[in-house]
């Protein structure tokens, strides 16, 4: 065997050695990442999937009204980061994590969503002038942790 192609050798087994420890490096983070979760307490786990279902369809004038006067800021909110959006259409299929939902028969329909469960909804579009005040009566329903985490984000 030639010198070169002994350090060729020893190279590739040094870069094999490389992307080994990098995978079991990797495996290991992904590892302690589900421990943590899986410490978290349980209502902390619960309330991370805190959300305002829009139902909606198309050709609705007061859906299309939201969107203009709340839609646009939104998310941008105190609201929408407590809150995130999640438009679904009352004619399509229900998505599975939301089955639990009572159907929807006037558009729009806003219902917060917290712990797999349904807090409150707003039936149809009132105003902007109505609609804040009644999504923070629906906000002030969610369980304190819920809303100790969010302010720790602002």
């Amino acid at each position: 065997m030639q010198l070169c192609e002994y350090f060729d050798m020893v190279a590739a087994m040094i870069q094999i050695r490389t992307r080994l420890t990098a995978l079991i490096l990797a495996a290991f983070g992904a590892l302690v990442l589900a421990l943590a979760v899986a410490a978290l307490p349980e209502q902390a786990r619960a309330y991370s999937d805190t959300q305002l279902v829009m139902m909606e369809e198309a050709g609705c004038s007061w859906c299309d009204k939201w969107r203009e006067e709340i839609g646009v800021i939104y998310d941008r909110t105190k609201e929408g980061r407590t809150a995130p959006l999640r438009r679904v259409d009352v004619h399509g299929r229900m998505p599975k994590d939301l089955k639990f939902l009572k159907p929807a028969y006037f558009t729009p329909t806003f219902i917060l969503v917290a712990g797999g469960r349904e807090i409150g909804r707003i039936q149809g579009y009132p105003g902007e002038d109505f609609f804040w005040p009644m999504l923070g009566e629906l906000l002030d329903k969610l369980p304190d942790e819920q809303l100790k985490a969010e302010a720790s984000h602002d």
